[in-house]
């Protein structure tokens, strides 16, 4: 396939024979050769074939195939002429990261970092299939499809505020229970507050470099040396059912004939099906902010039980990244409302839009790019650049470069505990088969994800964060 280069960090696949519109890759050369051992590109000049797309396909610096659509990818539809589609979401809808600030350091937490760890193990359910330690009847599930993180605060699991920092308040109002199958939620009522497996994680982290103080300033960072915590998960077996089910509806309804890839089964945005699937995707979205509410609820109260008090644990931000939104953008001048994909990749919204919280609208949106297990995450601002060269998008992660079953092959959990030990980063896991499965070399190097993504605009870096204490299902 022909790649054109437009600079150090971009690059086009031209549009050509089924392709509407080009696709733009966002990668430095380094990154490129990663990308290129698998059907990611492949999969991004599929999906500039599809009905609706505007402007590009996007691939952002840490993609890796996915199915259908690029983990990693963007993609925004006219909504009148468009499409929705499960696999330009992903399975687990809304997987997002949540971060929480403390009053804490290094050095006071240094002496309880091992008893944080083991009380937030036992508070925190994590692995695969494991069970919350909330079991919901179907009538309270379905409110909490409906109103997300609203449901969870009114319920005693964090604070008010808490709601002004994550992202779409978490809700989406669009949600609808009566479009989410018995299967579905039968899935959902015993997963709630839970972690689940794969490269979901909780890290206890601290502050290693400020490069931006004011933004850092009006995020709630103060210096390194800050102790901070990280929470990545999603929306567990009932998202994961909503993709399963609506793949299916689709294929019966529209059929995958004419697609360049069948994974790439869509519906009209407008159709009763695409609809019914948007709402349904609402739904598990707010399924998943409210488990990562309860989840950042029981982190405080382990702090404030192992050392003796809050600590001022404030939350930074909560942001998705396996969604499809409707939302405003210029285009060609004019602003219109897309259906905006993004699978793999975070919002990054830049300063002014009214969608970022007013504490932070002078900086743009926090966006949290955490790494592999052991390395460095992230926390940058969204630009008005990002507007321009992706929908405001960026990164999501490091990026698998290895399968799940050559990890295994090559790496050991236990060797990996013992490695991180030596690093002074506390380990605690379900599986260490899951931890083998996770190790930092099957992922890319989320540094040069970072420096790409600030180096093009697509968001600014922060401030940089290491863990001191990884819990993994």
């Amino acid at each position: 396939m022909e790649l054109r280069r437009i600079d150090e960090n971009s690059w086009e696949i031209p549009a050509e024979g089924p392709m509407r519109v080009p696709a733009v890759v966002y990668a430095s050369a380094r990154l490129l050769e990663d990308i290129r051992r698998d059907q990611t590109l492949a999969q991004a000049r599929n999906v500039a074939c599809l009905p609706g797309l505007v402007r590009r396909s996007y691939v952002m610096p840490d993609a890796h195939q996915g199915y259908g659509f690029p983990i990693g990818g963007v993609a925004a539809f006219d909504p009148d002429e468009g499409i929705i589609s499960p696999g330009g979401v992903g399975y687990d809808i809304n997987c997002g990261v949540r971060l929480l600030r403390t009053d804490f350091t290094e050095e006071e937490v240094e002496g309880k970092r091992r008893e944080l760890l083991a009380e937030i193990f036992k508070e925190v359910p994590a692995g695969v299939g494991k069970g919350g330690v909330t079991r919901l009847s179907r009538a309270v599930l379905k409110d909490i499809l409906r109103r997300g993180a609203e449901w969870a605060v009114e319920n005693g699991y964090g604070r008010a505020e808490d709601l002004e920092r994550t992202e779409e308040r978490g809700r989406m109002k669009d949600a609808d229970v009566e479009d989410v199958s018995a299967r579905a939620l039968e899935r959902g009522i015993p997963q709630l507050g839970t972690l689940g497996a794969g490269n979901h994680f909780l890290e206890i982290q601290k502050v290693r470099e400020i490069y931006d103080p004011a933004a850092a300033r009006a995020f709630g960072l103060t210096a390194p040396g800050q102790v901070m915590v990280m929470v990545h998960c999603g929306s567990r077996g009932l998202g994961h059912q909503v993709a399963t089910d609506f793949i299916e509806t689709m294929e019966n309804a529209f059929g995958v004939a004419g697609l360049p890839d069948r994974e790439l089964v869509n519906a009209p945005f407008r159709s009763t099906q695409g609809q019914r699937y948007y709402r349904a995707m609402c739904a598990a979205v707010n399924y998943a902010f409210a488990n990562r509410q309860m989840i950042a609820h029981w982190v405080r109260d382990v702090f404030a039980r192992v050392l003796g008090g809050a600590g001022g644990m404030d939350q930074v931000y909560d942001v998705c990244h396996n969604v499809a939104k409707v939302e405003e953008h210029e285009v060609d001048g004019r602003s219109r409302r897309l259906v905006v994909h993004r699978k793999g990749a975070t919002r990054s919204f830049g300063p002014g839009r009214p969608e970022v919280p007013a504490a932070f609208r002078g900086v743009g949106q926090p966006v949290i790019i955490p790494g592999s297990m052991g390395t460095a995450s992230f926390l940058l601002a969204g630009t008005a650049e990002a507007e321009a060269l992706s929908f405001a998008s960026t990164a999501h992660g490091a990026g698998r470069v290895m399968s799940r079953h050559e990890a295994l092959r090559r790496f050991r959990g236990e060797k990996i505990r013992d490695d991180l030990a030596r690093r002074g980063i506390e380990l605690k896991s379900t599986s260490w088969k899951g931890v083998a499965e996770e190790a930092a070399e099957a992922y890319k190097d989320v540094e040069e994800v970072v420096r790409v993504s600030n180096a093009l605009g697509l968001g600014r870096v922060v401030a940089r964060l290491l863990p001191i204490g990884v819990m993994k299902g």
